[in-house]
């Protein structure tokens, strides 16, 4: 368990290397420069490496016009980590006095009223889950840690089944989308833009239920960034004892199915009432 603690600490704390890459190597600029930039920004957060990241993607395609073959690894590094570097610095503080505040914001919240913000916070961090958007980006950049973070990443787990039991219950794709939806929700994007009310509607009171469990028993995840289906399935052992993650996850996956039905119950319900009033219209 202290090993896999280790490995999340390393890994989160990559971040802002990883995005600088990611985005420069998407840029289809050299990969060397790419990787430069990553480690030139090391240490920095998520957040500054995208924006040095899209910086050398916007620069490398010049430099290699005009730095003879063979040259370019030299000189582009000499030329871009620095510039990188520079990049990335000079925006940390800009996110440390606005986006990292929100995420000390919520974390503070979750520790003073935890059951309340354990419905909130899970329900939101599931839709964003759900969502084209990236819950796991966003929680890398807030820097969530402590019990916020083990509320995001319970309520992913368990928002899962929740996902699960809409779209078999409501008919919304086949075995294949069902599975896919429960592992990755953005694998699923079409689908879920096609049926945005229920599945939103589940995740967030999915997602809710879940993390009044993860609140409940006090599950902490000091690994920012691991609020999906299988990183917050993993994470929460590196920094619990295994018996309540177990705990957790159970509580939270009848918390998800149960979301699950209250939002089928909801929208059949509506479907019922629409159907009674087209027949009482049409016998008037």
């Amino acid at each position: 368990m202290a090993f896999l603690g280790e490995v999340g600490t390393v890994a989160g704390g990559m971040g802002g290397s990883i995005a600088a890459i990611l985005v420069g190597v998407n840029m289809g600029v050299n990969p060397v420069f790419a990787a430069v930039a990553g480690a030139a920004v090391g240490g920095l957060g998520i957040l500054p490496g995208f924006l040095a990241g899209y910086a050398i993607g916007l620069i490398g395609h010049k430099l290699e016009k005009w730095i003879p073959d063979g040259l370019d690894p030299h000189i582009g590094g000499l030329i871009i980590a620095p510039v990188a570097r520079a990049i990335a610095s000079f925006s940390t503080p800009l996110v440390d006095s606005t986006l990292l505040s929100v995420g000390d914001a919520i974390v503070m919240a979750a520790d003073q009223s935890p059951l309340v913000m354990g419905f909130l916070l899970g329900g939101i961090i599931k839709v964003m889950c759900t969502s084209p958007l990236s819950s796991m980006a966003l929680t890398a950049i807030l820097g969530l840690q402590g019990l916020a973070m083990g509320i995001a990443s319970i309520a992913c787990v368990g928002g899962a089944f929740t996902n699960g039991i809409i779209l078999k219950r409501m008919g919304f794709g086949d075995s294949s989308n069902i599975i896919a939806v429960m592992l990755e929700p953005l694998t699923q994007a079409d689908l879920v833009a096609e049926n945005p009310l229920p599945i939103y509607l589940s995740s967030f009171i999915g997602g809710g239920f879940s993390g009044i469990a993860a609140a409940k028993l006090g599950i902490i995840n000091n690994a920012p960034g691991t609020a999906s289906t299988i990183p917050g399935l993993l994470a929460p052992f590196a920094f619990n004892s295994a018996q309540d993650v177990f705990l957790a996850l159970a509580f939270a996956a009848v918390g998800g199915i149960a979301g699950g039905y209250v939002t089928d119950y909801i929208f059949r319900g509506a479907a019922i009432l629409k159907a009674e009033r087209n027949r009482f219209s049409m016998a008037k």
